[in-house]
């Protein structure tokens, strides 16, 4: 893998990694931080009987009242705002025809682009009580983000990442999807590297300040074998096991990472107990 400093790069998505700087560092603050507002506009909106289109209105409205675009609207032939995945729903659920329950999870995924750069970051929420098991997953899979992050710095390997996220989950008896990863973005929503949240540490591309990519494993309570819906992009667990979600975008600093889409109200984990 080659690495290219972003200025130098052409444009599009290539196999090269881009390494930025402070320009770019600025750039994804400011789209980061609005796609974590993003999130946090919506968080009152999470309880039972809430229609998944009406949250997809919400979060489109958000976006184009504060300049912004949304990065999956008609991406490939997506056709919604957000990727909202409930319940056996691994990732890309798509919104619309369907009220969230007591005790549903549900996971909202939100990418949008600012001034050309891309916040790309999502959340699981606890529709009203859930139930003990679907509480534990969800703490579970947002305690692996962050083990995961923990692991970035210049001269780590991605396999580290993986394997501080995998390492963590097995053990609490939770397995790690491999149908999807964590990937490079910019100016561009998907690029290189691939960010796998499984591996053996000390192996895979090195790591070096001025990356950007995100972290987004997704744990089930089951098997990790997932299957995609008829509809192309809905994919779920394949023995109908819960999945949660948490995603981070991020940029490799001179002693570790910035995490660009952290919330500014605190609510990363939307779900965690009162004063967690």
């Amino acid at each position: 893998m080659t690495y290219i400093e972003a200025a130098e790069a052409p444009a599009g998505r290539s196999n090269m990694i881009k390494l930025h700087g402070p320009e770019g560092f600025e750039g994804m603050r400011k789209a980061g931080r609005l796609a974590a507002q993003c999130l946090d506009m919506l968080c009152p909106y999470m309880k039972p009987g809430v229609d998944t289109g009406a949250l997809d209105d919400l979060a489109r409205e958000f976006m184009l009242d504060h300049g912004a675009l949304p990065a999956c609207l008609y991406y490939r032939g997506y056709p919604k705002t957000l990727c909202i995945s409930s319940n056996h729903v691994v990732c890309h659920g798509i919104p619309g025809g369907k009220r969230l329950k007591e005790g549903d999870i549900a996971n909202i995924d939100v990418t949008l682009i600012l001034d050309g750069w891309h916040g790309d970051c999502s959340r699981t929420f606890a529709i009203g009580k859930v139930k003990r098991r679907a509480r534990r997953l969800i703490d579970i899979t947002y305690e692996a983000l962050q083990r995961g992050i923990a692991a970035v710095r210049p001269g780590a390997r991605l396999g580290d990442i993986g394997h501080a996220i995998q390492s963590y989950a097995e053990a609490e008896r939770c397995s790690v999807v491999r149908d999807f990863c964590g990937h490079g973005l910019g100016r561009v929503f998907h690029d290189a590297p691939n960010v796998l949240h499984y591996g053996r540490p000390g192996t895979g591309i090195e790591l070096r300040e001025g990356m950007f990519f995100t972290i987004e494993p997704m744990l089930n309570l089951g098997r990790p074998d997932v299957k995609i819906l008829s509809d192309g992009w809905t994919a779920v667990t394949r023995d109908r096991s819960l999945s949660a979600q948490f995603e981070h975008s991020l940029g490799v600093t001179a002693d570790g990472a910035e995490v660009f889409t952290k919330s500014p109200a605190g609510l990363d984990n939307p779900a965690a107990p009162a004063g967690a």
